[in-house]
């Protein structure tokens, strides 16, 4: 009976009563309610699957004395209480109890299941130990239990008595050792321990083990050497150990397979290896080692390389000048080594660079003037020893740091705070008291005509005075415009918006069809409006996803700066909510029903879950609101505007020297200290969902409230939430989404930012209702199976080769 649109409703009280049937698939039914107790009345089952419901309650003792139960699925439910203490279904296979809110231990009976070879109890809230019998159990293939609480060490047996294939025991608080007869059964394919606290040497077996895929133990405090095994492996294609203390020297040959390799903030030191194996790598992180030595040429060999990281190492001499291959590569980072000599202008042809940091190094000379070729979305070559003038395509505000620190380096514009460049080709020319008089008269008598030109032109036309300085286009995307197919377009019947920053306009483009222009006017009086440009041009110019809007480029000159975006076509959320700002969409309806409402709410949570837990460094966008969220003719969400957007430079908190947003959006402590975090954007987020469920305005209520507040006093009150809910979209089928989601905005905006959850979390609530697919996580269980293990959660970056962006 699984997988069909029933209406909601508990699990029939009759099934129980079918004392001979063996098997029960109810998956995805929209069963609600509790497991009845009497189910462990159906002595013949042998195999029952109630995944994908709203199942809520504890799971019943009974279940578990089932004497013929061979498979039991009853992940991604509301599951809660603990797991029953005695577990007399001695037949049990496989165990899925994963995705739910279980709470307590892992029952020491587990260690029975002698047959078991699946137990799955990922994303839950099971604390204390691991049982130690659980290692010993036979038949174990598959063991997953991360993000959960756990604590202890993992079973010192793991591995030993079985033919174990995968370990998944991330994100929990686990100490001790990785298991030293973890791969004895020879069919491990990967491990993930990554963010926890194990520590010790790993173990020699890993180094025996040619049958893994991947290992992922980064965030522990590892110490000691790398099992030379381990790099060779034949079948390994991840490898990632990240923020650890191991030390060593890289081996000269690793597996053919190997694609990825993470170590940074380690002890690896000696040079960097120049092994044919490592040819296939896409991607190489060894950030804040101890390597020296020189940047081999070997390294610019492999075609596939996409990421290359050596940033602060003791890295000497120049970088290859002959640079083979590297036309896959998007981000190349050197910086703070002591490379030297000059910078070769192959880097300049490369094709798809992207992000490129050679900072804090001893590079001298020019910057190549085929740098101008390059499309890059972060440029950093301060603190260096450059010399000369920095390339024309590169004077422009969104490179203004990428040269400090280059006492040599000077430029013609003025839009960088460098040292501008003076022309040699000045003519000595005599000094005679009869030229400086001619010269003086000319300048007289031209001073006077330009005042009396502008009074006449001040006065007859006052408001039509444009100063017609050259305009600059600097792209950050491919383009089939110019500025000269802009300009005309910023009319008065184009605008489309005014805010304080300036005016909006929508501009037809023959080619791109419409795109929306932000015309923000320069006063060098106004540095808030200077930083919020700049804010918009930094964060935006660098990061793509679909859930944040594209900028496209930026045109400036003297007078006015034009922020060009794609055009979203329904406006933003705010006027789709709000009875006083309504459109009508599509379909003549003015009213968003809630499967739109929900679509919306989970596009909204990728781009933030994106800026928080995908940037490297984090992005706080400080004014997360309804009529910041735009929506395209396809309604899908997009997040706008990053004028007060805040990069983390470390992980944890930056400083905001005023409050930023706006009044219903704030979080509490915002008004109190200068030191923010995503939290403020959450708290944000929970506001906008409340929006979505209610209809209701962020500032609703009386001058002392605002909709956060009225939301948790209506629950804190015990009324019921259904009466909180907007009247025009509340329809039976939908209620108990609603009510889900309405309670993750009270939660969202908790008025401890420690109580609130992150993005992250808040998408995974959100991908448990009708979304199969939601911030690259699968549907999980008996149909496929979850290895969350391919990135390391604690590293902060993400490139465009990972499946979960």
């Amino acid at each position: 009976m699984a997988y069909n649109d029933f209406l909601p409703s508990s699990l029939p009280f009759s099934f129980t009563q079918l004392k001979q049937l063996r098997w029960l698939w109810m998956s995805a039914s929209n069963l609600i309610g509790e497991i009845p107790e009497t189910v462990g009345e159906m002595v013949a089952l042998e195999h029952l699957d109630l995944s994908r419901n709203k199942l809520e309650g504890n799971i019943p003792s009974s279940l578990f004395m089932l004497k013929n139960l061979s498979i039991l699925y009853l992940f991604r439910n509301r599951l809660c209480g603990e797991i029953p203490h005695v577990v007399e279904a001695l037949k049990l296979v496989e165990l899925d109890l994963s995705d739910n809110n279980l709470t307590g231990k892992i029952p020491d009976d587990f260690g029975k299941l002698q047959n078991l070879s699946v137990l799955n109890l990922f994303y839950n809230q099971f604390s204390g130990e691991i049982p130690e019998s659980v290692g010993r159990l036979p038949a174990l293939k598959r063991f997953s239990l991360f993000s959960n609480n756990l604590s202890g060490v993992l079973p010192p047996e793991l591995g030993r008595h079985s033919m174990l294939e995968t370990v998944e025991a991330s994100s929990n608080k686990l100490t001790g050792r990785l298991p030293e007869f973890i791969c004895n059964g020879g069919k491990l394919l990967g491990v993930a321990a990554f963010d926890n606290n194990l520590h010790g040497e790993l173990p020699e077996s890993l180094g025996n083990c040619s049958s893994l895929l991947m290992v992922s133990i980064s965030h522990n405090s590892f110490t000691g050497n790398v099992p030379v095994g381990l790099w060779t492996s034949s079948n390994l294609i991840y490898l990632m150990l990240s923020d650890n203390l191991l030390a060593g020297e890289l081996p000269d040959e690793v597996s053919g397979n190997l694609k990825r390799l993470e170590i940074s903030n380690n002890r690896f030191s000696g040079k960097i290896p120049i092994g044919a194996s490592w040819r296939n790598l896409t991607v190489f992180n060894a950030s804040n080692n101890l390597f020296s030595g020189i940047v081999p040429q070997e390294l610019t060999v492999p075609p596939l390389l996409t990421t290359l990281l050596l940033d602060r190492n003791q890295l000497s001499g120049a970088i290859p000048s002959d640079i083979v291959s590297w036309k896959s590569l998007t981000t190349l980072n050197m910086s703070q080594n002591q490379l030297s000599g000059q910078i070769p202008k192959e880097i300049g042809f490369l094709p798809n660079l992207l992000q490129l940091d050679l900072s804090g190094n001893r590079f001298s000379g020019q910057i190549p003037p085929e740098f101008s070729s390059l499309k890059c979305t972060f440029l950093n070559l301060s603190s260096n020893n450059l010399t000369g003038e920095i390339p024309i395509s590169l004077e422009n505000t969104a490179y203004k740091s990428s040269f400090l620190n280059n006492p040599g380096l000077c430029t013609r514009s003025s839009l960088l705070s460098l040292n501008l460049c003076h022309s040699n080709t000045q003519k000595s020319i005599k000094s005679s008291t009869q030229f400086i008089a001619l010269i003086s008269s000319i300048l007289a008598t031209a001073f006077v005509l330009v005042l009396l030109l502008s009074l006449f032109v001040i006065r007859v036309y006052p408001k039509k005075l444009i100063v017609n300085s050259p305009w600059k286009l600097t792209s950050f995307q491919k383009l089939d415009f110019t500025e000269s197919d802009i300009l005309p377009g910023l009319t008065e019947t184009n605008l489309i918006g005014t805010g304080g920053s300036g005016k909006v306009y929508r501009v037809p483009v023959q080619r791109s069809g419409l795109v929306a222009v932000k015309r923000i006017r320069s006063d060098k009086l106004d540095q808030k409006l200077e930083k919020q440009f700049h804010a918009e041009v930094q964060i935006l110019g660098r990061i793509r996803h679909f859930n944040i809007v594209k900028l496209l480029c930026y045109i400036y000159n003297e007078d006015s700066k034009l922020l060009v975006y794609e055009y979203m076509e329904r406006s933003s959320l705010d006027q789709w909510l709000h009875v006083k700002k309504r459109l009508t969409n599509v379909s003549g309806s003015a009213c968003l029903d809630w499967p739109m409402r929900f679509r919306i709410a989970v596009g909204a949570a990728q781009g933030l879950s994106y800026l928080h837990h995908g940037c490297s460094p984090p992005i706080i966008h400080r004014d997360v609101k309804s009529s910041n969220i735009l929506l395209d003719s396809a309604f899908n969400a997009k997040i706008a505007d990053f004028g007060l957007a805040k990069l983390l430079v470390e992980k944890g908190e930056a400083s905001a020297s005023v409050m930023a947003g706006s009044f219903g959006y704030i979080a509490p402590e915002y008004a109190n200290t200068v030191k923010v975090n995503e939290k403020i954007d959450v708290y944000s987020f929970g506001v906008v969902l409340l929006e979505l469920t209610t209809g209701k305005e962020a500032p609703f209520g009386d001058e002392d409230t605002c909709l956060a507040k009225w939301a948790w006093r209506h629950m804190s009150e015990g009324r019921p939430i259904v009466n909180a809910l907007d009247k025009e979209i509340t329809e039976s089928s939908y209620l108990d989404e609603m009510i889900i989601v309405f309670k993750l905005g009270v939660k969202c905006t908790s008025k401890l930012p420690s109580d609130r959850p992150s993005m992250r979390e808040v998408l995974r609530v959100l991908g448990q209702y009708n979304y199969p697919v939601v911030n690259g996580l699968k549907n999980r269980g008996r149909d496929s199976h979850v290895t969350p293990f391919i990135l390391s959660s604690k590293n902060g970056r993400a490139s465009d080769s990972d499946e979960n962006v």
